[in-house]
């Protein structure tokens, strides 16, 4: 069994309140969870209204499998005009770990 983690920092566009901010980072959890079946939340940063850290986890029996998922929801996270992804960090706990 393979877990891989995704750690996403991300900064906002033109945001000015955790209302916007929660208007913003929700409907992206909830797509990363629905389009590639992961677990994904906020993780982090819930004071600061223009940056959200992003977590995303994935569970497989095949490491390919988990890295390609995770790559997945990098790529649709930096495709979103109105964030700036900042920074992407994936960690990967196999059988050997």
């Amino acid at each position: 069994m393979y877990v891989g983690a995704l750690e996403l920092d991300v900064l906002l566009g033109d945001v000015r309140s955790l209302k916007q901010k929660r208007g913003l980072v929700r409907p992206l959890v909830a797509e990363l969870r629905r389009r590639f079946e992961v677990a994904a939340a906020e993780a982090g940063d819930p004071e600061l209204y223009r940056r959200a850290l992003i977590g995303v986890s994935v569970v497989s029996g095949d490491a390919a499998h988990v890295r390609e998922v995770l790559d997945s929801c990098e790529r649709t996270v930096a495709a979103h005009p109105e964030l700036e992804l900042l920074s992407a960090r994936q960690r990967m706990l196999g059988p050997e770990d």
